[in-house]
């Protein structure tokens, strides 16, 4: 039996990216992913935070978007990085929100609540075509957590 590598440290970057399809479905699926990740890496005090702001940039990229999008999760210790990327070239403008306006509040939200967030078109690629990514960080200011064993698949 091969034994396990030890749990990365606290400091050590990593690094996660999930796909999803262009589906109701797929925030609530990203969000569950983003909460077992934090959690698992003793980042539950960014797990609130980060789930709403990644369920508003992933509802956005299902929203208006043509085809499946992603997720990447990245931690550079004490900050992290999530962006998503989608098929949609266009990036969107925040504005202030107003009770007339039903939508666009998202953005608002992002610029409120993130330490620092951005976004560049991709252009054209060879095999298909470009889109965005719309990224935003946390930066994490909490006592490094008691290291754990981590679960065998």
């Amino acid at each position: 039996m091969t034994p396990h590598p030890p749990p990365l440290l606290f400091t050590e970057p990593w690094e996660y990216e999930l796909r999803f399809p262009r589906d109701p479905r797929g925030p609530g699926i990203v969000r569950a992913t983003l909460r077992a990740v934090l959690t698992a890496h003793g980042l539950r005090e960014l797990v609130e935070l980060a789930s709403l702001l990644t369920s508003e940039l992933a509802a956005n990229s299902v929203r208006y978007s043509d085809d499946c999008a992603s997720v990447r999760l990245l931690w550079t210790h004490p900050v992290l990085r999530v962006s998503v990327t989608d098929t949609n070239p266009e990036l969107p403008e925040p504005f202030k929100p107003s009770v007339e306006v039903d939508n666009g509040r998202g953005l608002f939200i992002l610029d409120v609540l993130a330490d620092r967030w951005g976004g560049c078109a991709i252009g054209e690629e060879p095999f298909g075509i470009g889109g965005k990514t719309v990224w935003f960080e946390l930066a994490w200011g909490g006592t490094p957590p008691t290291p754990m064993a981590a679960l065998a698949a």
